[in-house]
Order: structure tokens, then sequence, then C-alpha cells
């Protein structure tokens, strides 16, 4: 008995799976076949099912067996398998089995996380079992446990988690999911139960807070954090302050403060203050920290800072006054004085000039100085903590007296523009300085002063007058001062305001018959207004008014039109402002409306002699609206640039006389008119002076000539010649004579011939010849006739159909004068008389006439037509349609190429005849060999190719075919029929012949089966060989050879042989013979070892993990090679999922359960001793992707985000990387929470952390496969790497006046460990309470202006400086400052002059102090004492002048005199006083 594996039939719907719906029953039928008889089980997911199972029934017989599960159930669902099992082997199949049903519960358990005492969060997983349909949704119902009641929370989420709030604190609940899908809702998944309640406690006090930064309103707090946290994160701080003489604690910060730290504005200056600190977390506000004790709210005082300005106001041979300006920083203390002090430029020391007290005043006058001494000075200020920082006058100071520059003070109102009414007075006043006083011009940069000016000099002012002004006074005016100081000038404008002065430059331009153009510029003088307009006006020569013309012209220029031709004008202009309309300018002489003529008409020559020219012209064709008054005739001979006049005639001829003879001469003329002269007209060619004949010219404009037929021809020819030529005419050769139609007309210059009513006859070339005694000329010209054209040429048939003839004509030999425009085709039935229209339309000399009747006799007739009408019609010769060639042959060589059981391919040639017309087509006929009826295969449809398949023949039948050919003529005879061949598929012949040994007298073969049997076994096989090169092929084996492999013996040593081999089924049909092996020499050799891999393997080879990988190699050799297989250079070892199985002719490796590791290059290599050979095969294993590269670094980390980098996988599972998950969990606890779920970049931003905690970030790469392993992160703290910078210091207010001040500070000295990225400034003002941002934007500098500030109120400032982390706290604000426009005494005058003395009295004069310490000078204060005196006599208080004249001296004492400065702040340092004077009469002598 023979063994048999056991093997199954089922019915092939069980091989996808079936599916069933809950409550049905499916049964599994199979059929067993197998020697001896196979053991049966049926298992379910892996189990044996249990025959005893109430809804399970398993049925086995000898040859089958049945399984039957009755009203199935969601658990039913799943694979089955039947296995089978004998002695030969075993057999496994499966069945999926799917059970369409609700789904089943959640997979659990169901987590509560995040319990506070309002919300709660779920989270469950997918059901195991969804019931044969994806899970639409979830609903969520919770449930007190002390009621029986269901509430549903959410009736739809489509996530695996869900937060659920408004629960009721201290309430215990329970809560539950169920899937659903589109069967049903599922079982629900209950969690355990749960009391809403807040698991944490409030935090613990913080450490006492600590004061710093203290100023008069606001002071920095810092503290530490709690202990404990009381198991929640610390949300924010509450500071809370009490004053000492208050008994409430009172909250200091607005809003949650989660720093550590805290300024705490809007404390009352001099109160002592008490602070303390608490936590808050999600739990509530923990308990107070300990209070700080009682801090008093004060600012710091400190010495004062430099003066400002201080600079040198006057100085004499032996004094030296100095004034200066406040500290900007008083030290947080009044200002008490101030110290001066000097030094000589060669010594070390300082000298104190002032009390060691100080001055109270800004200003102070050094004394008892060395005339031409070099001092240096310097002014510090005094405050409660001492004496502050100096600030030194700039440069070296030489006590020497004062030489003063020109100095013009012009008033605000004379730096503008002056303006003045027309008829007012102007009065510039200029007050000026100078010593010695300087000399004063007055002068007017348009020209000179006006004699109505009158001017005033004083030894401090100059006064210019002019009285009654006009518009002529208007202008720039300039004061010069100069002395041996220098030279000062100033300028000042004066607008008088008047109407403007007349426009400039007015001209009439551009004069035609009826328009003119003006053009002006504006006037000079524009009245001190802007001109708006101008007023043009126009008067005729014989009236006396101005019409207007345009009283609203905003342009300089204006084009006058309607203006009467011939007619005189005068024009003028005016222009116009606000104050009125101003002078006129107006044309001197009228202004004829006429333009100068066109160039006369054409020049021509009438006749030369050898001494003179005579010429002729046309009339201009306008005369520019004045009569032509003459002509001007010129003339330029060749070797002369220059035009000379001949002469100026009224006529229209002029002949030139006294050339010379046979000199080059050009000539043109010009018309002349009352307006002006034309541009030339030049003679067209030079003329050379000569009497010398002329040989004849004939100037034809045209050579052809077009007429109508019966229309008259007129041909004028113009032509020259000396002497005058003898004129003939003929016409295509034949001389022409005058008749009754024909004329003859000749002069001098011209001959007309002229023919009445043409006809197509006298078309054709016509030739006049003129000849003299110098020559012959001749001119051809061409006369059309235009007439219907002739006919066309005989007509010819050049094809002839069934249904239609082509024809073809020449065209007409006369076209009628014009191209022919189309042909009208007729034809007639030869049996009847009348003609029908075949087209009308021809454009070209052929046409195909269609739509014939085979076997009719026709004729046609063919017309030509051009636009002058139809010609008359030429007729064709009979023709009758019909073809003119025959059928086709018989097709050649039919035969079937191909045969199957359910088709056959038919091929044949062509015939060897087509019949005289290409073939159309084939008609396949076939008949199956029993019978003898043939039937079409075509079915109607001819068949194009010269072959066809034959479907729908039945198997094992043999049918016969024949074939036949058809062209335009018909059908032709069919071919001689085919073998009969039977309907089977064909047996494919072996596959794969190698030789596999060879020894001297032998060789082996080996070889595949066929890939198709041809629906029969394959039965044997026969080899055969020859002997090569030319031997014929015999038989190997006698007897069936079964097997796929064969020893040849019995062959001769060193001879070549081929073999080949064929199969043959059971059916008794025979392959082809398989591929030759080629030239084998049979000798014992050695074969170099090869390897053959499918085409396959060529490729890169994917597989899915978990899958198996196979890889299958041919091999060969000789002797026998050893195989080896190794993997990216390494041996490949047999382990549990890889197996390696080798024969003789091949070797197979085999991985199982493929991974991501499986990848990459497989290389098998065989040897022996004649060699070795290796082939690889490289393989993607498709599986997830592998860790990202590492390390996963953590950049830019601050208290809330932080920077992630990493590198992308070394292994991307053979799929292209699609995004990157990011993940974060807190080192205090276990789950992960996303941050980005669909990252491209192997870089993240990652925010929202929370300050002070530790974290640890992971990545992982997703592809189309899932998602690959985590790269994690070493854990981080989320801190800031830097704080918030510390105050800025030394703020300063400088630069004061009374709307601005510019605020000036010092960088903080420390910035927090981060750039300071601007400051922000805030002022105070002294009766305010609330601090003023004054920068709207952060700045940058170390200085900013503050502006628009009250005059006369007092500010304090502060500033901050800002980084990435916050504002830093304020400085310490600057002391109050007002804002004023500073003030000091005033200098005192530079060293009176004695200008004049008598017995009793002496004069003085001075100049005004160089600096009046910001407040007007109001007066002078004069003193003087005898020489040979201590006390000094006060001869005036307060005089306003710069001259006094002190009396009431003794005749003969000599005396000094000094001058004190006054302004409202008080009386300045005497002057230097002056040289000693006795009082006496002025001595005066004469000066030469």
């Amino acid at each position: 008995m023979e063994i048999a594996a056991p093997t199954a039939s089922m019915d092939p719907k069980f091989k996808d799976g079936i599916v069933v719906r809950a409550g049905e029953t499916f049964v599994i039928r199979a059929d067993i076949l197998g020697t001896p008889l196979p053991r049966v089980k049926w298992l379910k997911d892996g189990k044996e099912i249990d025959k005893t199972a109430p809804r399970t029934e398993v049925v086995k017989t000898f040859e089958r067996t049945v399984l039957t599960v009755l009203d199935c159930v969601r658990v039913d669902g799943g694979q089955f398998v039947l296995s089978l099992s004998n002695v030969a082997g075993k057999k496994d199949i499966p069945v999926n089995v799917k059970v369409l049903d609700r789904p089943g519960p959640p997979d659990g358990p169901l987590k509560i996380t995040g319990v506070t005492a309002e919300k709660a969060a779920l989270h469950w997983s997918h059901p195991l079992q969804d019931g044969g349909a994806s899970v639409s949704h979830y609903i969520i119902e919770k449930r007190v446990t002390n009621r029986v009641s269901w509430t549903v929370v959410q009736p739809e989420t489509q996530a695996v988690s869900y937060k659920v709030t408004k629960l009721v604190p201290g309430t215990e609940y329970i809560f539950r999911v169920k899937a659903v899908n589109r069967f049903g809702t599922g079982e629900p998944l209950e969690s355990d139960p749960v009391t809403a309640c807040c698991p944490f406690k409030p935090p613990s006090s913080p450490s006492t807070p600590e004061a710093s930064a203290i100023t008069s309103d606001s002071m920095v707090l810092t503290w530490n954090r709690p202990e404990n946290d009381g198991g929640s994160e610390i949300d924010g701080y509450i500071v809370e302050k009490r004053d000492k003489d208050g008994v409430r604690w009172t909250k200091c910060n607005k809003r949650r403060l989660n720093d550590i730290r805290f300024r705490c504005p809007g404390l009352a200056e001099g109160h002592s203050y008490e602070f303390r600190v608490s936590a808050e977390n999600s739990a509530g506000v923990g308990v107070p920290s300990e209070p700080t004790g009682y801090i008093k709210a004060c600012d710091p005082l400190y010495p004062p800072g430099p003066p400002y300005n201080p600079t040198v106001t006057d100085q004499s041979t032996t004094t030296v006054s100095i004034s200066w300006a406040k500290p900007i920083y008083d030290g947080g203390a009044a200002i008490k004085g101030y110290v001066v002090e000097m030094k000589e430029v060669t010594e070390e020391e300082w000298t104190t000039c002032t009390p060691p007290t100080g001055v109270e005043e800004t200003h102070f006058t050094v004394k008892t100085l060395k005339e031409n001494g070099e001092y240096n000075f310097h002014v510090c200020a005094i405050n409660t903590e001492g004496v502050g920082e100096p600030a030194d006058v700039p440069g070296t100071v030489v006590t020497s007296e004062r030489l003063e520059a020109p100095e013009i003070e012009l008033d605000s109102d004379l730096r503008k523009m002056v303006s003045v009414r027309a008829c007012a007075t102007l009065r510039l006043f200029v007050p000026f300085k100078g010593k010695p006083q300087p000399v004063v011009k007055w002068s007017k940069m348009e020209g000179p002063l006006t004699e109505r000016a009158h001017i005033e000099v004083t030894s401090t002012y100059t006064v210019l007058v002019i009285h009654t002004v006009n518009r002529l006074d208007t202008g720039k005016y300039a004061l010069t001062l100069e002395n041996v100081s220098g030279m000062k000038s100033a300028f000042i404008n004066v607008t008088v305001l008047d109407s403007p002065s007349a426009p400039e430059h007015f001209e009439v331009k551009d004069i035609t018959r009826d328009s003119v153009s003006l053009s002006w510029e504006p006037p000079l003088i524009d009245g001190g207004a802007k001109i708006t307009h101008y007023v043009v006006e126009k008067r005729e020569a014989q009236r006396r008014a101005f019409t207007s013309v345009s009283g609203n012209c905003g342009r300089n220029r204006m084009k006058i039109d309607n203006l009467i031709e011939g007619g005189l004008y005068y024009f003028r202009v005016r222009a116009v402002n606000e104050l009125g309309v101003g002078l006129p300018a107006e044309t001197p002489e009228p202004i004829k409306v006429s333009q100068a003529p066109l160039p006369p008409g054409k020049v021509t020559v009438v006749d030369v002699t050898h001494d003179s020219v005579s010429l002729s012209w046309e009339k201009p064709d306008d005369d520019g609206g004045s009569r032509i008054k003459c002509y001007v005739v010129e003339m330029q001979t060749k070797s002369d640039d220059k035009w000379t006049v001949c002469t100026e005639i009224r006529g229209l001829r002029s002949t030139v006389d006294g050339l010379l003879t046979g000199e080059e001469y050009s000539f043109r003329i010009s018309a002349v008119n009352e307006t002006g002269k034309s541009e030339p007209k030049l003679l067209a060619e030079a003329v050379i002076v000569n009497d010398d004949t002329v040989e004849p010219i004939i100037d034809l404009m045209c050579k052809t000539f077009s007429v109508k037929a019966g229309d008259d021809l007129k041909i004028d020819v113009p032509f020259r010649g000396r002497p005058e030529p003898e004129v003939s005419w003929n016409k295509d050769g034949v001389e022409l004579k005058e008749t009754t139609r024909v004329s003859f007309l000749t002069s001098n210059n011209s001959s007309l011939i002229t023919i009445r009513n043409t006809t197509r006859e006298e078309s054709g070339n016509y030739e006049i010849t003129l000849s003299n005694t110098v020559g012959r000329k001749s001119a051809i010209i061409a006369v059309v006739i235009l007439d219907k054209p002739g006919p066309p040429g005989a007509i010819k048939v050049d094809e002839v159909n069934a249904d239609y003839i082509s024809l073809s004509w020449d065209p007409p030999l006369y076209d009628g004068g014009c191209p022919i425009s189309n042909y009208v085709v007729e034809k007639r039935d030869t049996t009847t008389t009348s003609w029908k229209a075949v087209s009308s339309t021809v454009a070209r000399t052929s046409i195909k006439v269609p739509r014939l009747t085979q076997g009719t006799e026709y004729q046609f007739r063919i017309a030509a037509e051009n636009r002058f009408g139809v010609s008359h019609a030429v007729e064709s010769a009979s023709v009758v349609a019909q073809y003119p060639f025959e059928t086709p042959g018989p097709p050649t060589t039919l035969h079937v190429a191909q045969a199957t059981k359910s088709f056959m391919l038919v091929t044949w040639n062509e015939p060897a005849s087509d019949g005289g017309s290409p073939i159309m087509g084939y008609h396949l006929e076939m008949k199956d060999y029993s019978s003898i009826r043939w039937t079409k295969t075509n079915r109607g449809r001819l068949i194009a190719e010269t072959e066809f398949k034959v479907n729908g023949v039945e198997e094992s039948l043999q049918y016969e075919f024949r074939v036949a050919a058809e062209n335009i003529a018909g059908v032709g005879p069919y071919s001689k029929a085919t073998e009969p061949i039977a309907a089977r598929d064909p047996c494919d012949p072996p596959a794969n012949l190698t030789v596999t040994d060879i020894t001297r007298s032998s060789i082996s073969l080996t070889w595949s089966k066929p890939e198709n049997d041809g629906g029969a076994k394959v039965t044997g096989y026969i080899v055969e060989r020859r002997e090569l090169p030319d031997g014929c092929w015999l038989k190997c084996n006698f007897t069936n050879l079964q097997e796929t492999c064969y020893d040849i013996e019995g062959l001769t040593e060193d001879i070549q042989y081929d073999f080949r081999v064929i199969a043959k089924n059971s059916a008794g049909v025979l392959s082809e013979p398989s591929q030759c092996t080629g030239a084998v020499t049979v000798k014992d050799n050695v074969v170099l070892p090869r390897i053959v891999l499918d085409d396959k393997y060529k490729k890169l080879v994917v597989v899915k993990a978990g899958d198996v990988l196979r890889i299958d190699a041919d091999i060969s050799g000789h002797p026998r090679p050893v195989i080896s297989w190794s993997k990216d250079g390494e041996r490949i070892e047999i382990k549990a999922r890889i197996e390696i199985t080798s024969t003789h002719t091949t070797t197979t490796l085999l991985v199982r359960d493929t991974i991501r590791r499986d990848s990459g290059q497989y290389t098998v290599t065989v040897q022996n001793i004649a060699g070795t050979r290796s082939l690889s095969v490289n393989c993607k294993v498709l599986d997830r992707p592998g860790p990202s590269s590492g390390p996963l670094d953590v950049t830019g980390l601050t208290a809330e985000k932080c920077t992630l980098t990493w590198g992308p996988p070394q292994e991307n599972g053979g799929a292209e990387i699609l995004r990157y998950i990011v993940e974060k969990c807190e080192t205090s606890r276990v789950t992960w929470t996303s941050v980005y779920e669909d990252t491209k970049a192997t870089t993240c931003k990652v925010t929202s952390l929370r300050k002070g905690k530790e974290y640890i970030f992971r990545v992982k790469a997703v592809n189309e496969y899932g998602q690959g392993e985590a790269l994690e992160s070493e854990p981080t703290k989320a801190t800031d790497p830097f704080t918030v910078p510390a105050a800025p210091t030394d703020v300063e207010v400088t630069s004061i006046t009374s709307e601005t001040m510019t605020i000036c500070w010092k960088r903080p000295e420390s910035d927090g460990g981060s750039s300071i990225s601007g400051y922000v400034i805030e002022k105070r003002e002294k009766s305010g309470m609330r601090w003023v941002q004054v920068n709207t934007k952060p700045v940058n500098d170390l200085r900013v202006k503050a502006s628009n500030l009250c005059e006369g109120c007092e500010y304090e400032y502060r500033v901050y400086a800002e980084n990435v982390a916050g504002s830093s706290p304020p400085s310490i604000p600057c002391k109050l400052t007002k804002a004023e426009d500073p003030q000091f005494l005033p200098s005192p005058p530079a060293k009176p002059k004695v200008i004049d003395s008598t017995k009793t009295s002496v004069t003085l004069s001075w100049n005004k102090p160089l600096f009046d310490g910001g407040a007007a000078v109001t007066g002078y204060c004069v003193e003087y004492k005898r020489t040979d005196e201590e006390d000094w006599c006060v001869s005036v208080s307060n005089t306003e002048n710069t001259g006094f004249t002190v009396v009431g001296l003794t005749p003969g004492a000599e005396y000094i005199f000094v001058v004190k400065s006054i302004n409202k702040i008080g009386v300045s340092e005497p002057s230097p006083p002056t040289d000693p004077q006795a009082a006496e009469d002025e001595r005066r002598g004469t000066t030469v």
C-alpha cells in the first residue's frame, strides 16, 4: 500500500474567510484524503475545540469532517484550523471566521487620574473584540455610589480618554465606558469607586522676607520658597504690609506673583512698615511668614555732584568772573554753598578763593590776580554730607583785556520776511555789539538804496527808515559792521505788499493764419504775494480799447485762436495777485496774423543754352494767408557752398543768364509774402550749362495699362531729347497706322496714342521708338484688355472608378486680363441632353467627380470664370464609371501558429496578386474536422492583419481553417484549408537544461519540469544529442525516462556534442525541444564554480517584518564546490530563525519571522579548486524604524521652554520617516505627555514647562509601519539661566530748560546674565504721587530727553533696566529739578573808556556785558574813587545807558572808575577799573 500525505478539499469561499451575523449558524465542511486515514482535529485560536460544548458540533467520517457552530456569538469569531496528520505528514488548513456583533467591553482597567474636588481624568483601551466592525465612539456614564441610576457624562467621544468635570466635592463616584459600533452598544467597563477631593494640602510658610533698594516710596522684598509645597506646585505668593501706625495688614500685589522677589511701591515717605508673605497652591493659601522688622521709607543721602557748566563770564588784567549752574544731582540734600579754587598753570596746589563755608550764589569774581597770568579754576558744591566733586572751568584763563568782534542781534521778526504795505513806513531797528564801536553800513542787494532812506546809528543800535514804500523797495537789505576785531554782516528780506510789476520777456511766437502764441516770464516783483493768474488782452490796430482774451490764465504761455487772417493786433499781459492787477507788458508794434507760404510746386528745366538756364515752377499749395509778393530764384555752383540770389520775379518762369559754359549749377525757388519767406524748393537734378545734344529719354511712369473691353485707351508718353526726336509706334512687332479707331498726337516733349472701343485683340505689347542724331531709344508698354477669359484646355481623365472619376485640364490661353477666380464643372448622362452642375467654385485645374452610378457613361464640360464673366465651355469625351481592377488571389502559407484548449492563433501571408487594388482585409472561416459546414470567425468585420485569434473552441476537438482576401473589387477565392489541429494546451519544453558532470566518456544532464503540462500529466522525457558542427539529432534514451536527470554514456572523448530534451504528456503531446546546452566537449575537466540567481534577486528584495525571507540559487562547478552564506561581510550561522539547505545543484537561505535587523546584503559564495565565485542579494525588511540617533540634546533651557535636537534613525525600517513624536515626563511622575505628534524636523521647541520641575524627554520616529523605539534624554531641570538685572545707578539731570530736561544714568552693575535690552524712565512731579513713564518704547542709550514739561514745576526721575528675564528694580530717584531756563548774575561790562573830561566831570562809555546771566540787563551802576583813597563812591545806582558823565569831581585830582551790570538776579562784579584820569579839560589838538 502506498503512503500518501494527508490533504483536504474545501469550498473556495473558505479561503478568504467567512462572515456571519450574531445568532446565525455557520458550517465548515472538508473532504479528507490521505493514506493511512489521517487523524482529524479542529482547533480555535490554537486550542482544540471541546466537542461537549453546547453550541459546537464536530462530525467525522472516513472521507469528510464537518464543524457546526449554532447561534454564534462574538467570541466565536477567530481562526479555526483543521489539523490532519498521519505517518506521511501533517497538514493544517486555517479558516478565518468573523462574527458581526456588538463590540465587547473596552479593555481595562478603567484608570482614573488627576482627581480633584471637581474633576477627574478617565483612561481606557480599545475593546479586544470589535464585533467585526470598527468602534465608532464611546459612551461615558457616572453614578454616585449611594444611588442606582447612571448619568450620561459624554454621549459620544472617539478618544480613549476623557476629562470629567463638575463633580461634587467629597462625593464618591463610579464611572463606566461602553463601546458602540454599527451593530449596537457593547457591555460596559466599570471603574473602582473614587472620591472627588483635592489630594493636596496648603503649603507651609515662606521664609521671613528681606528688604533692599529702599527709597522714599518703595522697597524690594525677597524671600525663600516654603519647605513643603503641600504636594502641589506653588501657584503664587501674596505680599502684605502694615504701617507702624496702623493695625490692618494690606495686600501689596494686585496680580498673582510667581517670583520670590517683589518691589513694593506706593509707600509714604518717612513712614515705617513691616511685611509678611504667604504661599498659595491648588489647595489654597498657606500660613504667612514671620513679619519683618519695621523699615523706614526714605531716600539715602550722598555728597552732591559737580556744578553744571562753569564758564568765565568776564575777565580783566587782575580779575576773572566765573558763573555756573546748580549740580544735576544734589545727593539727596539741599546745596548749602559753593567753593571756588584756583591755581597757576605752573603750580600743583589749589588755593581756595571763597570763604571756607563757600558762597551761596552761582557766580564769583576772583580778584588780585597777576596781569597776563595763566590760571586754572574749578568749582565744588557743598551739602550736609560734605563737599562734592569739582567741575573744572574749561581751558586756561589768561588775565588780559578782551577785544570783541562785531555782533549783530537781529530780532526774531527780522530773521523772517519783513512785510509792509505799499505807502506805509519801513523801519528796521538792529542792536549790535563790538569793541571798539564798529562802522555801520547799509546797502541793498538789488541796487543802490533809495533816496528816501534815512539811517540812524548809535553805539549800540542802528535804524533804517523808508517812508511811503512802493513795490520797488522790495529786496534784500544788508547790514555790515566792521572794527579792528573783525567784520559781521546780516541780511533782512523786505517785501512790499503791492500789485505785481509787469511780466518779463513778453514775446509773440508761432504766428499762423488765424492764431498766435504768447509767452512771458513772471514779474521780477510779485508784490509780496503769490501770482494767482494772468490777464491776457488783445486790440485790433484800428481800435483803441483792449478786449479780454483770458481773465484767468494760470500758465506763462497762451495760444490765441480765431483771429482774422491778415489782421493787425496789439497784445498785452498783466499779472494778478491778491492785492490787485499789476502793470502790463505790451507788444510795441502791431502783429499781423499770417504765416510764411509753403514752398513752390514742381521746378522743371525749360531750356539750357551755353550761358543760360530757363526754369519754370508751380504756385505754392498755400500762400500763408497773405498774397505772394514775388519768387526768389537762387543758384549754387558745384564748387561753392553758398547760394546766390539770381532774381526776384512775380511770374512762374525765369531765365538765368550769364552762366559759365560747362559749369554745373543747382537752383532753388522760394515764395515770399508779407509775413516772410517760404522754405526753398530745390530743382531735382543739377544742370550743366552746355549746348550739347541730348539722347532721347523716355519718362514712363507706368509700363502696363489696363482697360475694360469697349472703353477707350489713351497712352501719354513724355520724353526729352535734343534735337527733337522722331516718334514711331508698333504693336507686337507690326507698325501701327492711324485708322478710324487708332490716332496719334505728338508734341516736342510727349506722344499720345488713343484707341477707341477696345477689344481683346488690342491686348499686347506696344513699342514707342524715339530717334534723333544722337541716338535711338525704345520702350515697351503692355496693354491688358479686361474681358471674359477664353475656354480652358482639353479635359483629361486621370482616374476612373465605379463611383467617381478624376478630371484635370489646362488653364485658358487668355485669362481676360485678370486672374481666373474659379471653374464651372458640369456633367450629363450620355442618354440625356440636360447638363447638371458638379461644382461652380473649383479653384484648381482638377476635380474628383463623386457619387456616379457604376456602369453609366458620362460626358463632362468645364468653363473658366473671372470677375468679368464666364468663358465658353470645353467638353470631354464619353467615360464609363467602372473599376479598373480585379479581385485579389488567395492568401498563402496558412497555418495554426498556436493552439490551446480555449483559443487558436491562425496566421497567413498576403496573396501573390492584389488584383490591382490594395487589400482591404481578410475573411477567416473554420469548421470541425467531422463537419462539412464552414463558419466565419470574424463576424461581419474585416481582419486587417495577417493573423487572427479564434476563441470559443472546444477542448480536444480538431479544427480546419481557410482564408480569403478582399479589395475594392470584391472578395477573392479562399486558400487551401489547414491540416486538422486539436484544441489542446501545448506542453511547454523542459527548462534549465544544465550539464552537471563531464567525464571522458559520459555527460550528466539535469533539467526542470515544464511550467505548463498542456492539461495532461508529463509522463516522460526524450533526450537527444548531436555531434557538432553538422551532425543530426539522435535519441539517447530508448526507455521511458520519468526523472529530470540523465547520464549519457558511450561518448567519444574530445568530441563536441550538443544536447536537448523533449517532454511528453499523457495526451501524447510532445513539447518543443528545450534550449540546447551548447557545445560540450567530452573530457575530464575542471569547471569554475558558477552561481545563477533568479532575476527578482537582482533588484532589491523587500519583505515585511514577520514574513519569511527566502533566497534560492543554482550552483555548478567541477569538482562540486563548497557553499557558504554571509550577511554584511559576516558569516551566517544556523540559528532558530535561520536555515540553510544545499544540494549539489542548489542552495537555499531561509530566514523566518524577519525583523528590522535582517535588512542588509546577503552573499552566497561557492569555491572549488578552479576558483571562487560570489553573488550578493540586497534585502530590505519593512518594519518600524529604530531609535533616533542620539544623544537627545537639550539646549536653550529656561524656566518655561527649551529646544530639543536629535538625529534621524540609523535604521528607517525600509520606509521613509514620516514624522517624529516628542513626549515629556516629569521625573516625579510615570505618565508621558505628548508635546508634538507630527513634527517633520529633527529639532523642536518645547514650551509650557513648569519652573523648577525636572523633566525627561523622548523622541520616537514613525514610518508607514508604525512607531519606532524611543530615544530618551538625561533628566533636565527647567530653570532660567539668568535673572533680572540690577538697578541702574547715578541718575542725573542735565540740559535743563523750561520745557525739557536730559536724564543720564550709568549701566547696572549686573545684567542678570542676559544683555540689557533697554531702559524705562519714569518721572514724578513734586506735588504728585504717581510715577509716569517718559519713553513709550525702551531706549538703548544711557540718556533720554524728557519734553513737554510744565515750566516752574519740579520733577524727579528713576530708571529701570530690562532684559529677557524682566525689569530690574528702579534706580534711586534723582533729586527734584525745576523746569526753568537757567539764570545767573550778569558778567561785568568790559573796561570802561573815558571819552571826555572837564575840571569837574568825566564822561565814560562802555559796552554791554558778554553774558547777561539769562535775564535782560536792566541797568548799570557807576562807581569811582580817587587814586589816593580806598573808599568807592556811587555816582549813579542804575542807568539804562551805556554811557554816563560823572560830575562833582575835584579839579586836578586823579580818579579811577568801574561799572557794574544789573539784571533781575542782582548786581554783577565791578568791571576792570579805568586808567587813572585827572579831572581837567581835555586837550584837543589838530590831527594831520
